[in-house]
Order: C-alpha cells, then structure tokens, then sequence
C-alpha cells in the first residue's frame, strides 16, 4: 500500500467518525447548530440583518433551516466523496471500476449512517437524505477525478 493510499484511508476513517459523531447529535441540538448557522449567514450576507429585531433574525434562520441542513449534508458527502476516491487513485489495475467503487463506499456509508439515525432522539431516516449524501459523494469523487486531470494535462505540457 502506497503512502498515499495510507494517507487517505487514515483521512476516510477519521472523516466517517465525523460523519458519525455530528449524526449522533439528537434533533434539538442538530437543530440548533443549524440554527446557529443559519444566523451567521444572515449577519454575511443580509445587508442590515442586525438592525432587524431578534424574531425575524429568528424567522430568516428558520426559513434556511432546510436548505442548510441539505447543504451540510452534501458537503459532508463531497469531501467524503474526495476522500474514498484518493483511496482508490493510484489503483489503476481497476480501471474505471474504481470511480464507482469510491462512489459506492461513500453512498453505501450514507445509507448505513441514515440508519444510524434511526436510533439516535429526534432524528429520522430519510431515504432523500442518502440521495443527498450520494450526490454529494459523486461531486466529491468527480472533483478528484477532475484534479487529477489538471494535473496530468499540465505534466504532458511540461514534457513538451
């Protein structure tokens, strides 16, 4: 096993713990964290959000609330997604099989932490949420995939 290799599964498996860890959060504080976030984005990119009262900063971010969860989990996937794609990388015996292979690792995580959620309080499985998670994987391993293009179109250019 390449260095490399060794990087990224060591990378894979503290970002699964992660992944585990934030999905472990019952709903009443999920809820808040995201909350919390969805404040911050007002204060950046709502001109005068401090100038409007406490309720309808509190309704703004409750009206994001959605769109931030889903985004926080397609960005969990994505770098999940890059992570499980590095680990497959320098396999080229595998041919195209292993984009598939690092897209099937991250989806099946999502499934398996989807039911993870099951038993944890206030929260629920979704099977929208796993596509979610898979589109946020395929991102991350096409994002790799596309690095690794950059790269070997700028090293044939170099040798010319």
């Amino acid at each position: 096993m390449t260095l490399r290799r060794k990087i990224f599964l060591v990378l894979t498996i503290l970002w699964m713990i992660t992944i585990f860890a934030f999905s472990s959060r019952p709903g009443e504080l999920s809820s808040r964290d995201s909350g919390q976030i969805g404040m911050l984005i007002g204060k950046v990119f709502v001109p005068e959000f401090d100038q409007w009262s406490e309720e309808e900063q509190k309704n703004f971010a409750e009206e994001i609330d959605y769109p931030v969860r889903k985004t926080a989990h397609a960005m969990e996937y994505t770098v999940l997604g890059i992570l499980t794609m590095g680990l497959f990388m320098d396999q080229k015996q595998l041919g195209k099989k292993r984009f598939l292979l690092a897209w099937l690792l991250a989806s099946g995580y999502a499934v398996t932490d989807e039911l993870h959620q099951l038993f944890v309080p206030e929260r629920s499985c979704r099977i929208f949420d796993v596509m979610v998670d898979s589109a946020g994987a395929l991102a991350g391993v096409l994002i790799l995939l596309w690095i690794e293009r950059l790269r070997y179109k700028r090293n044939i250019f170099r040798e010319r």
